[in-house]
């Protein structure tokens, strides 16, 4: 049985990696010998449509590019195909209309990380891994060597992340490949504290760690914690709905793990709510204690006290309270601004769309 078992495990896991590699397929690619009067930044992105932060990133890099004068344009494969849960006017063209020229440079998210051997060598190319801690998902240790998957482009000139953790991380597996961090923006004009103070109200998003979270909540309601409070997950919501759940919550649970930056946090933070839970270590960088409640990885029994402390704060003085969050708040939006990313990107592709 045991004999059946394991053939059968292996034969599910075999399926699922390859229905991974055909989903990670990137889209076919053409090349012309011609030069290009201007240089185009395209931002390879995949064609799923669903809440995804990391795709989100990508058209804000878009955006802040031709903003600074820089021509970019994000780059899908399926024609008529772009992102629809959040508002936006970025340019976006279609694999099958596009010729890259050798001045184009190509960003290609570590998304595509298991097929990246199947990208043409002649493209300029940079990685955009935002999540570090799946750079090997679905690659087979067998077939990895030195550097992989990044071994073995020539045209490849560098690493992009957003948080410093994850190009700490990135600098120690790839020692040969440079790595620059540009951080992520908070936009303020959406997520920002709102005129009174937030009522009784416990959020997150769901995407990390469900069944500790579901733990974590019957362990509170067990003990009468969540008693009167309005416990709401953000589920299947546009940017401007999480933006005012957020706004609206006095307290918002964190479950990062492993991030390359952990935009929900950040973004309750900026939002005026109180965040307690897990920073998913690269969260380090803005989960100050002075105005939130970090919890040590996988620390239930220290979550679950941490958010009884933060309801039974709020109970007490709920003016004090929010001033902690609004102080979060500041902090956030001035050190992850438009302005910033702006500098950062600009120093970064410079010098690779400069001709010599």
């Amino acid at each position: 049985m045991s004999r059946i078992t394991g053939l059968a495990s292996r034969s599910l896991e075999a399926y699922r990696l390859r229905a991974e590699m055909r989903r990670r397929q990137p889209p076919q690619l053409r090349y012309v010998e011609r030069g290009a009067d201007v240089p185009t930044i395209y931002y390879l992105a995949p064609d799923l449509d669903a809440a995804v932060g990391g795709i989100r990133v990508i058209y804000r890099h878009v955006d802040a590019l031709n903003g600074l004068g820089v021509r970019a344009r994000v780059l899908h494969g399926t024609p008529g195909f772009r992102s629809t849960w959040f508002e936006h006017e970025t340019p976006v063209v279609y694999t099958p209309d596009v010729e890259l020229t050798g001045a184009d440079v190509l960003v290609v998210p570590e998304w595509y990380g298991p097929t990246l051997d199947r990208l043409p060598a002649w493209v300029t190319m940079v990685i955009f891994n935002q999540r570090a801690y799946d750079t090997w998902d679905f690659v087979p240790y067998e077939t990895t060597g030195k550097g992989s998957p990044y071994a073995g482009f020539g045209n490849l000139k560098a690493l992009l992340t957003v948080s410093q953790d994850n190009a700490d991380l990135l600098e120690y597996a790839f020692p040969g490949i440079p790595v620059h961090r540009v951080r992520n923006v908070i936009d303020a004009d959406l997520f920002h504290p709102g005129d009174g103070t937030p009522g009784r109200r416990i959020s997150f998003t769901t995407t990390r760690r469900e069944r500790e979270r579901d733990q974590l909540l019957h362990i509170l309601r067990s003990r009468g914690v969540l008693d009167g409070w309005d416990v709401v997950p953000i589920v299947n919501r546009s940017e401007t709905e999480v933006a005012e759940i957020m706004r609206d919550s006095a307290i918002t649970l964190s479950f990062s793990d492993r991030e390359g930056f952990g935009l929900p946090p950040a973004e309750a933070m900026a939002c005026g709510s109180y965040v307690v839970g897990y920073p998913g270590l690269a969260g380090r960088e803005f989960f100050d204690p002075a105005y939130c409640s970090p919890v040590a990885e996988n620390d239930l029994l220290a979550f679950a006290r941490a958010v009884e402390a933060a309801c039974a704060s709020y109970d007490e003085d709920p003016l004090a309270f929010a001033k902690a969050g609004r102080v979060a708040s500041e902090r956030v939006l001035s050190e992850y601004s438009a302005e910033r990313l702006d500098g950062e990107l600009l120093a970064f592709f410079t010098p690779l769309t400069t001709r010599s």
